[in-house]
Order: structure tokens, then C-alpha cells, then sequence
């Protein structure tokens, strides 16, 4: 079971990968035409564009002394030391003084300030970027002029300052820690003379019994020998403790609050030495010189500009076109809701698409639509062949003595469908009838070239009986076609009438199979006649029909008690057989490839053989297919 979860997932992973390549294939004009906008954007941009040109200088940052101390706060090492003067040279303050001296406004956006530390370093990289070059020297030579001035003054007013607080500092906590003596030495004192009056209490409580025991000459018996001798020995224990506790002055136990006294003290005495470790640096600072800010060398300006970059911008132009060419691509996808797939087929209806014709073009077109009869074996006709196959399976619990050809919309060719149907099950030996009910816009004459003087319609009005009306359109006369006559001003209410279903018993009763083309399903025709029928086959084209038209067709057709049989995908694009389902014998190559035989070649020695085999071969192939 895991192991067929895991096969159909692969494959459905497979599918949608393919589906994702077939879209950018179809719409690759978009993701070109965004690629030319973009790097065409960007390329204009790059030659409109200022020049450029960027100024750079570098500053070092040392000590006087081989060994660095702490600064102010103890923690700032030279590295940080290093990073602090680069956030100072970005400081509005700062570059407003190079601005007065410049005599320039700076603006740190238009000139592109960049100050950087160099990695494991006290270097610290300077960069300005200005359109000219002369100005953007003289700037960065400024600024770090003024950074060196800046270091000079806020170091020399800086320790003062520092070493009084600190001080201040110390004086306090001197006189919280006294504090915490006075009451730690207080609590002990309490503690231990309580301790030595409890030990002083036993121990007189022990004399006193054992000298009433000593006392009682009467008794004399092992037991009174015992307790003097545990009396004796606790009594030898107090006084132990006792005289450690008069000697010594430690108090025996533990004590909370004393504990937390020692903690506070503890703790406010490293308070204490951190605030003297603090000063002494302080102290030791002042002795020492400065951080020493150096210019290593003057600005200098390259002599080509740094931007534009019409290589760079263009290509990086490109691809921001191609990135918003996807977007858009996507989301036409997204919101086209037409159907594509079978799978679309089987989660909005439940049914299975039973087959896929593609759509036909140049010399095929021009030789008409009945693909089955004039182009044998071309790939259309191999379509239909395994559409009649999978009627076949369909109707195996079920019969099919009458199948109602018809679709969402006009345009998308079941006519076509119906007529090239019933050719290619006539071709097998089979009776089959078909019968032009679209009373509306019918199309079946003019696919066998027939005259529509007589018809349907004239059955209607009982001039003639229905075996009478149809034409004979082969040589073994196994199809026979029913036009519709002359078009009445009320096709529904005819279809609707008892006289249609006695039509269609006639039929019934000359063991023909009957294929109705109808109208389409936006007007009512086909759900009245979908009432009557054995079956209906939905003919949709992929990329036309909408998800909302198939999903309310197939409603209508469930409420009039209908069954629908499958569905027929039509007029699949030939370069987009696999996107929509299509078999692999019908892929966009092989499509290309494949020879056809025309009704002037010569056929096989013994057709009903060679039909045999291209019926097994196709009983095959849904085999697999199925599979």
C-alpha cells in the first residue's frame, strides 16, 4: 500500500512538473518580451545616467603603548575603539563640519558615504562617491581631518568626569558594605550567645539529672548504671560544644538570615572591587596617551566612474524582466479558469476522458473533417478508434444502443466528433445511425456533403417515416446519416414530444446504434434529449470550455436524469498533446512524424485482418493506458 502511495505521488509530482514546462513553453513569449523590457530598461537608464566617481582613504587606528589598556568603560577593546570612530564619521554633526569647511552641502545620500572597518583590522576604509571627482577627494580628506580633531577634544575631557563618578561611586558602596558588617556582625553576635545559653540550658539539665541518679544509693541495677554512663557521655558532648562555641565564636548550624546577609555582602564587595578596578584603569588612562587616529594615505579618485554599469544593469535589468515575466505569466495561469487536464475532468465531473483528438490542420483541414474516412491513419483517426474502444468497455454493465454527442458551448466540435464516432464504429461491421438532432445550426450535412431538403423534421410532421430519410453514406451500408430537414420555430418543444422518442424506438427497433449530434448545452435541447438516450458523451475543448460552463452542464444534465458516459477532449492543440493528456503515440513528434496513408494508396491485401490487428492494438494501448 506505501509503495503505491509512493508511485502515484512520484507521478503526480512528475505530471505537475511537466504541466509547469509545457506553461513556460506556451507563453515563453512572455518571459521574452519581459527579458527585452527589462535589460532595454535598464540599458536606457545606464546611459542617461551621471557619472559617477568614487574617492577612497584609509585611516589607522593605534595606541602609543605596545600593550592597550581597557578604555572608560573597561570593556572597549581598540577593535571597538575602531568601529565607534566609524559610526562617528557618519554622524550628521560630523559631516555638517565638513560641509562648512568644504563649503559644500553634503548630503549623505547623494554622495554615498561609505565608511567601513576592514576586517580584523584597526583600518578603517573610507569611500565618498560624488559625480565630481576633485570634490569627492577633497571631502574625504576633510572628513578624516575632522575625525582626528574630534578624537583630540572628546579624549582630553573625558577622565575628569569619569574618575568622580567613579569615586562616588566607591563612597557609596563603602557605606552600604560597612552597613552590611555592622548587621552581619550583630546577627552572629545574637545568634551565638543564644546558642551558647541553649547549650548552657542542657548542659545544667544534664547535671541535675545525673546527680539525682548518683544520689539514689537504692537502686542498683544495670539500667541505672547505663543511663549515667549515656548521661555522662551527652554531657561530655555539650560541654565540647560549648567551649567551641566560647573559644572559637562560630556559631554551630546554619542561619538564613545570616546567609543572605554574607550573600549581600559578598556581592556588594566584588561591586566594590569592580568600581576600584574601574578607577584604576581610569587612572591609568589619563597616564596613558590617546588612541591615535592616522591617515594612512590622501584620498585618491579612480579615473573611470564606478557607475553606471551598463553590462551589470543591463543583465541585472534582464533578469528582474524575467522574474516580473514569470509573475505575470503565473498569474494568467492562475486566473485562467479553463479546463486543461483530466484531472480537471475527473475532480469537477467524476467522469474519465475517454478520448483525445487533436486538432486538425493544413493539408488535413483542407480535406474536410471526417478525418476516419479520408485520412485513415493519421493520428485523429487512431483517436477515435481508441475512443470507440473505451465506449466499448463503457458500455459493458450498461448498454449503449444510444449516445447523445454534444458540448458546453458552440465552437467546440461535436459535430465533428459525432460524425467521425459513427464512422469509425461502422468500420468495425456495426449498424450505426446518425442523426442530426441540432435543430438550431445543423452541421452534419454539410460534413458527408448531403442535401438537407428532407429530414428529421419531415418525420415530425409525418410526411415521411424515418427508415426513408436516410442517406446511405458507405458502401456496405453500415452508416446511415439523418439530416434535419428543414428547421422548425420550435426545436425544444419537438425533441421534448412523445413523436422523438417514437423516432428513437424505431431506431432502436432496426438494431442500429443511434449518435445524436444536438445543440449545445446553453439551450435545452441537449438536456431534453439527454433524457432519452442510453448515453451522453460531453464534448470539451481543453483551454476553451470553463470549469463554471462544464460544471453547470453537468448539473442540468444530472437533474434531467441523464447519463453521462465520459468525456471527449477535442481540438487539442498539436503542440500541447501531453499538457492536456493526450496518449504518448500522439505527442507533438511523433504527431509530426507520423505518415499518413491517403485514400488513393493502396491497403492492406486483407482489410478485415488489418483491422483486427489496429483493434488489438488499440484494445492495448487503453489497456496500458487504463493502467
Amino acid at each position: 500500500m506505501d509503495t503505491k502511495n509512493i508511485s502515484e505521488r512520484g507521478t503526480l509530482e512528475t505530471f505537475e512538473l511537466k504541466q509547469l514546462l509545457d506553461v513556460i513553453r506556451r507563453r515563453s513569449w512572455i518571459l521574452l518580451l519581459g527579458v527585452v523590457i527589462g535589460a532595454g530598461a535598464a540599458a536606457l537608464y545606464s546611459y542617461f545616467q551621471q557619472p559617477v566617481y568614487e574617492a577612497t582613504t584609509k585611516v589607522l587606528v593605534t595606541r602609543s603603548v605596545q600593550n592597550p589598556v581597557n578604555d572608560i568603560a573597561g570593556a572597549m577593546t581598540l577593535q571597538q575603539t575602531a568601529d565607534t570612530y566609524v559610526q562617528f564619521l557618519s554622524m550628521e554633526p560630523v559631516l555638517n563640519m565638513v560641509s562648512q569647511r568644504v563649503g559644500y552641502v553634503i548630503d549623505p545620500e547623494a554622495q554615498m558615504i561609505d565608511v567601513q572597518l576592514v576586517p580584523n583590522t584597526q583600518i578603517i576604509n573610507v569611500a565618498v562617491d560624488d559625480t565630481d571627482p576633485k570634490r569627492a577627494v577633497l571631502i574625504a580628506d576633510t572628513l578624516v581631518q575632522v575625525l582626528i580633531e574630534q578624537n583630540e577634544v572628546l579624549q582630553a575631557g573625558r577622565y575628569a568626569e569619569n574618575e568622580t563618578s567613579l569615586n562616588a561611586q566607591i563612597s557609596e558602596m563603602e557605606k552600604q558594605i560597612d552597613g552590611l558588617q555592622d548587621q552581619l556582625d550583630q546577627t552572629k553576635a545574637a545568634a551565638l550567645q543564644a546558642q551558647i545559653t541553649k547549650v548552657q540550658t542542657q548542659i545544667d539539665d544534664l547535671q541535675e539529672e545525673i546527680s539525682v541518679l548518683e544520689d539514689d544509693d537504692l537502686d542498683e541495677s544495670a539500667g541505672k548504671t547505663a543511663r549515667l554512663e549515656q548521661l555522662q557521655s551527652l554531657m561530655s558532648s555539650y560541654q565540647d560544644t560549648y567551649t567551641r562555641l566560647v573559644v572559637t565564636g562560630e556559631i554551630q548550624g546554619t542561619n538564613d538570615q545570616i546567609d543572605r546577609l554574607e550573600k549581600s555582602l559578598q556581592l556588594y564587595q566584588q561591586l566594590y572591587l569592580n568600581l576600584l578596578g574601574n578607577l584604576e584603569t581610569v587612572r591609568m588612562a589619563r597616564m596613558q596617551n590617546t588612541p591615535n587616529v592616522v591617515q594612512i594615505s590622501a584620498a585618491i579618485v579612480g579615473e573611470n566612474p564606478i557607475r553606471p554599469r551598463p553590462v551589470l544593469n543591463t543583465a541585472l535589468g534582464g533578469v528582474a524582466g524575467l522574474i516580473l515575466a514569470l509573475s505575470l505569466m503565473f498569474l494568467i495561469e492562475y486566473l485562467d479558469d479553463t479546463i486543461k487536464t483530466p484531472e480537471d475532468v475527473e475532480r469537477l465531473l467524476g467522469l474519465a476522458v475517454l478520448g483525445y483528438v487533436a486538432e486538425v490542420s493544413g493539408a488535413e483541414s483542407r480535406q474536410g473533417h471526417l478525418n476516419v474516412s479520408k485520412q485513415p491513419r493519421s493520428p485523429v483517426a487512431e483517436a477515435f478508434r481508441s475512443l470507440r474502444a473505451n465506449l466499448e468497455f463503457a458500455s459493458i454493465n450498461h448498454n449503449l444502443n444510444s449516445i447523445l454527442v454534444t458540448s458546453v458551448g458552440p465552437g467546440e466540435g461535436k459535430s465533428t466528433v459525432a460524425a467521425n464516432l459513427a464512422a469509425i464504429i461502422s468500420q468495425v461491421g456495426r449498424r450505426v445511425t446518425l442523426l442530426d438532432a441540432d435543430l438550431r445550426r445543423p452541421t452534419i450535412h454539410r460534413l458527408f456533403d448531403l442535401t438537407n431538403r428532407v429530414g428529421l423534421t419531415d418525420v415530425f410532421r409525418d410526411k415521411l417515416n424515418i427508415s426513408s430519410v436516410g442517406y446511405a453514406v458507405n458502401e456496405d451500408d453500415c452508416l446511415s446519416v439523418i439530416t434535419t430537414g428543414s428547421l422548425p420555430p420550435n426545436p425544444t418543444e419537438l425533441l421534448a414530444s412523445e413523436k422523438m422518442e417514437a423516432i428513437l424506438d424505431d431506431l432502436k427497433k432496426m438494431k442500429t446504434l443511434v449518435i445524436l449530434d444536438s445543440a449545445p448545452a446553453l439551450v435545452s435541447d441537449a438536456q431534453v434529449l439527454a433524457a432519452k438516450v442510453d448515453g451522453v458523451l460531453l464534448v470539451v475543448q481543453p483551454g476553451k470550455t470553463h470549469k463554471d460552463e462544464l460544471r453547470s452542464t453537468l448539473e442540468q444534465f444530472k437533474r434531467a436524469g441523464a447519463r453521462l458516459v465520459g468525456v471527449v477532449f477535442n481540438r487539442i492543440p498539436q503542440n500541447r498533446l501531453t499538457y492536456y493528456g493526450g496518449y504518448k503515440q500522439y505527442a507533438p513528434h511523433l504527431y509530426r512524424t507520423y505518415q499518413y496513408q491517403s485514400a488513393h494508396e493502396p491497403v492492406a491485401e486483407n482489410p478485415a485482418e488489418d483491422q483486427n490487428e489496429q483493434i488489438a492494438h488499440l484494445s492495448n494501448n487503453h489497456s496500458d493506458n487504463r493502467s
